[in-house]
Parts: C-alpha cells; sequence; structure tokens
C-alpha cells in the first residue's frame, strides 16, 4: 500500500532543519527503514507504513510530538491526479467532493466524506485499514496536511472551526492547538475537520472547468479498472478494538460475531493468516501504550484507556511486553538524540 512520496520528502526535509545534527536523521531513516537514496529517488511513490514509522520516529528523536502537525501545515502540493482534479475545480465544495471520491489516489488508508447540516460542515475521515489508526502522529500529520492543502488551493489563510482526533494526547493537547491557531480536540467521537458552511464557497483561483472534467472522466477510468482494496482480518480486528477504547478491549467472541464469524472460523482465519486474536490485543495495546507514555499521560489514565482494571494490571503487562517497567520507558524516550 502506497502513498505519494512528496510527503516523505518535506517531512525529511522538515526533519533535518529542526534535527540538533545529522546522526539524529540517520537515527530516524534506520528506525523507519529507509535510506537517503530512496527519499531522492526517481520513484514517486513510498509504502504507508514507512511514511508511519517515518513519522513516529523523527517524533521521537526530536523530542517533540508536534513535529508532525507542523510539518501537515507546510504541506501544500500533491501530484496524484485527485491534486490535480482539485486544483482545477471551481471552489472547495468542489475539492471535499473531489477528495470523497478520488482520495485512494492520494492515500490507501483512508477515506474521506463530506457532511453539511445547519451553519457548518463537517470532512469527516475513516480508515480504510484500520492498522494505521495507531499511528498517531501520522493522522495528525494527515489532517494537518488537509488544513495546509485547503490553503493553498483557495490561497486563503484559512482556520477551521475544529480539528477533531479520536485519540488522547495528555496534557500535551493545548501544544497542538498553540501550534495550529485553531482548536484542536483530542478524544472526539469522529477523525474530523468542522468548517462553516460559507468555506464551501470559497473560490479556486487555478479553477479551470474544461481541464476537470478531462481529469474527472480519466480519474473514474481508473477507478472503474482498480480492484477496490480489501484490509486483512488483522486490520479489521484493530479497527474494532481501536474502537471499543477507551476502557474496554472487546472480546473474541464478539469481535467474531461483529465480523459474521462463528468463533471457531475466527480463529482459523487469524491463525491462516499468522496471528492470534490475543497477539494482536497485546501488540495493539503495546504499542499504543508507548504513544501514550510519550504523550505523557499518567499511568492511571493509560490503563484505563487500554482496559485494564488497574494500573499495577497495566505496569505487569507493559513489563513483560518490553521488559521494562512504564516509568523507565518514559525516562529514555524523553532523552532524544544529541550530537
Amino acid at each position: 500500500m502506497d502513498v505519494e512520496i512528496a510527503r516523505i520528502q518535506l517531512l525529511d526535509t522538515q526533519l533535518r532543519q529542526e534535527a540538533p545534527g545529522p546522526e539524529a536523521v540517520a537515527r530516524v531513516h534506520e528506525l523507519s527503514g529507509i535510506a537517503d537514496r530512496d527519499i531522492s529517488s526517481p520513484a514517486t511513490q513510498v509504502s504507508a507504513e514507512t511514511e508511519a514509522k517515518f513519522i513516529r520516529y523523527a517524533c521521537d528523536v526530536l523530542g517533540d510530538i508536534t513535529f508532525a502537525a507542523r510539518s501537515g501545515l507546510q504541506f501544500t502540493s500533491t501530484t496524484t491526479l485527485a491534486g490535480y482534479i482539485s486544483k482545477y475545480s471551481r471552489d472547495l465544495r468542489q475539492v471535499m467532493e473531489n477528495t470523497t471520491r478520488f482520495h485512494r489516489f492520494i492515500d490507501p488508508t483512508l477515506s474521506f466524506n463530506l457532511h453539511v447540516s445547519g451553519n457548518s460542515a463537517s470532512l469527516e475521515a475513516s480508515w480504510k485499514d484500520a492498522h494505521f489508526s495507531r499511528y498517531h502522529r501520522r493522522t495528525e500529520f494527515l489532517m494537518f496536511a488537509v488544513v495546509s492543502r485547503i490553503r493553498a488551493l483557495t490561497r486563503r489563510r484559512f482556520n477551521p472551526i475544529e480539528l477533531r482526533l479520536q485519540h488522547q494526547a495528555g496534557h500535551r493537547e493545548g501544544d497542538f492547538s498553540r501550534a495550529a491557531g485553531f482548536p484542536v480536540i483530542f478524544g472526539a467521537e469522529k477523525l474530523e475537520i468542522i468548517l462553516p458552511l460559507s468555506a464551501l464557497d470559497m473560490p479556486v483561483p487555478t479553477y479551470d472547468p474544461r481541464l476537470r472534467e478531462h481529469l474527472l472522466d480519466y480519474g473514474e477510468r481508473l477507478m472503474a479498472e482498480s480492484n477496490e482494496f480489501r484490509q486483512t482480518l488483522r486490520a479489521r480486528v484493530e479497527g474494532l478494538i481501536t474502537r471499543s477504547l477507551p476502557g474496554t478491549v472487546i472480546g473474541a467472541e464478539d469481535a467474531a460475531r461483529n465480523l459474521g464469524m462463528s468463533a471457531r472460523t475466527f480463529a482459523r482465519r487469524l491463525n491462516e493468516e499468522g496471528t492470534s486474536y490475543r497477539e494482536i490485543v497485546d501488540d495493539l495495546r503495546c504499542d499504543l501504550a508507548q504513544t501514550f507514555l510519550k504523550n505523557d499521560m499518567a499511568l492511571a489514565e493509560i490503563a484505563y484507556s487500554l482496559g485494564y482494571a488497574d494500573q499495577a494490571a497495566f505496569s505487569t503487562a507493559f513489563k513483560r511486553w518490553t521488559g521494562q517497567a512504564p516509568s523507565a520507558f518514559r525516562i529514555r524516550v524523553e532523552r532524544p538524540v544529541r550530537t
């Protein structure tokens, strides 16, 4: 599952500007499994997984969880078909309608839908591959990049009413609103951007109806010829678990029922993918726990968010996963790479 390489090139440029030295940049490349030559190569795409890891480790190495969001606000151009269709659209409403229809050409992991009601509109995002919902920093980058693209297309200093994210950011939430210049809400029910209804009428100065029509026809042909992306069972299970949080982890039998399978078939299908329900739960909890610790959330809050009875139960599980106590892990990650 690939995305355009322009995003990781921007992120790499931002990282080099903010990193304390070349060792920090090299560390991010090593952890995310990408080399300098990959970023500067003639290739136009990179795997979404590599991008997600690059963003995560860049924030870790810099010791700044707002790096991804701030970088997203610098993303202004895209060379995808959907990007060009938006560039030649009449107004922001058409841009968002294009995004709803053709976003798979920008990012196959995420889809968007435009909802209009009352005096506001919502551009709501949902995961086509729920596995990527665990990468909170990448989620922030993508959502802030949407705001930046709106500004670039309309050539206006647009601010949404709110940008809403489903994950938690501990006491660091205010840092995002200050960096953005508009309200950023965490722990929201939906992943969405709320904007005034009047914003949909903002014109796109590069509007070209003939070119847009040509690109729309081409896009429809590509859509008809392409195979619809299908999630692995593991990704679908991760989505169910993530939606059951905070406070509860859906049980295996309930997960199977939600997916229209018997418990036996469910276990067999997961085994065919080389995993088990318990392994998926532990892996997702471990991954989210580390992110929450980097967000400086209290241990009791993390324990509740991940569905543990108390802090002691969470600490025991975390030590089993990582070989160290949560407090020791937090101390280690608070010391980013320095030259």
